[in-house]
């Protein structure tokens, strides 16, 4: 199969250990990301098999009407609202999915708490400018660590957190506020407590349509001045610009954030890299080489199990 794969910003799958499951089939490897239908379908144009990379790229019934020869889309880690499933099965357009543990994620999670209450990407700064010691950073043992969503991921964090001194305190639906409870974590009582009690918001929700938005500017105002909110989610589970504001107003009083409303983003044009009280990581929570290696690995079986007659984690 000629199998084409994009967005591939470190230029690493090739050199994964699972690449070699490709063997036998002409694979072509895109490292940047383009935008627009014409654009796409010039790039997919001699696809048999396309791989996304989570949701980098969006597959929509007019781009599929441009492909033809498209036979599979191998979805690495669980599929979402970024591809057209129903115009993908009135195609004949199988499309797989895998899963992950998450624990990268989850890692990541817990490095830009400590590295936001150290103040560590400053410090190294400030040394590295010929300065000595600049702030007096926090500890997050004793922290109200607040963890909104009790998934995977979040489950984890939750975890990590205890293990480190903190306090998880659970929001969500009633299915993860039951599930926490279970597991023996504090839940809160209603959102507003939720925020209101938090020295820490750490966002752990799928985005589809329930969670678009779900945090508002009203939520973001009744987080305690001296308050951290991360972000490695989604950014679109923001109002938009309330983060902004709120930044700017002092609750929270500091960010982390991974994710962004359109990826990727070149020549810091994003407001929030320009906000002193504000850590931005180029979206890198799954960006982990096991992590890949499991994703990707999983991806590439999933074609071969469909060369073989047998298709496998199917999702239309």
């Amino acid at each position: 199969m000629h199998i084409v794969i994009s967005d591939d910003h470190q230029d690493c799958i090739r050199h994964l250990s699972c690449f070699e499951k490709l063997q036998g089939h002409t694979v072509e490897i895109f490292n940047n990301s383009v935008s627009g239908t014409d654009a796409l379908a010039e790039r997919y144009k001699n696809a048999d098999a396309i791989v996304l990379i989570r949701e980098r790229t969006v597959i929509t019934r007019e781009l599929l009407d441009r492909l033809p020869k498209l036979k599979v889309i191998s979805q690495t880690g669980k599929m979402a609202s970024h591809v057209d499933l129903q115009a993908c099965k009135e195609k004949g357009i199988v499309v797989m999915d895998g899963r992950g543990s998450g624990a990268a994620t989850a890692e990541l999670n817990m490095l830009l708490i400590l590295a936001s209450l150290r103040k560590l990407v400053e410090e190294v700064a400030r040394l590295k400018n010929g300065q000595w010691q600049g702030y007096l950073g926090d500890q997050l043992a004793g922290k109200v660590l607040g963890v909104y969503g009790f998934g995977r991921i979040g489950k984890q964090v939750c975890h990590l957190g205890k293990a480190f001194g903190a306090k998880p305190l659970v929001w969500g639906r009633q299915s993860s506020l039951q599930k926490a409870a279970e597991e023996g974590f504090a839940v809160a009582s209603s959102k507003e407590d939720f925020f209101r009690t938090s020295d820490i918001v750490c966002l752990q929700l799928r985005l589809n349509d329930e969670t678009r938005n779900i945090v508002r500017t009203q939520d973001l105002a009744m987080m305690k001045p001296t308050s951290l909110l991360v972000n490695a989610s989604r950014a679109e589970l923001i109002e938009p610009g309330a983060l902004e504001a709120g930044l700017k107003q002092g609750r929270p009083a500091y960010a982390a954030i991974d994710t962004y409303e359109s990826e990727p983003i070149l020549g810091a044009n994003h407001p929030l890299l320009h906000l002193p009280n504000c850590l931005c990581t180029p979206h890198i929570g799954f960006v982990e080489r096991d992590n890949y290696e499991a994703y990707f690995g999983i991806a590439f079986d999933n074609i071969n199990a469909y060369l073989a007659g047998s298709p496998q984690n199917c999702v239309n």
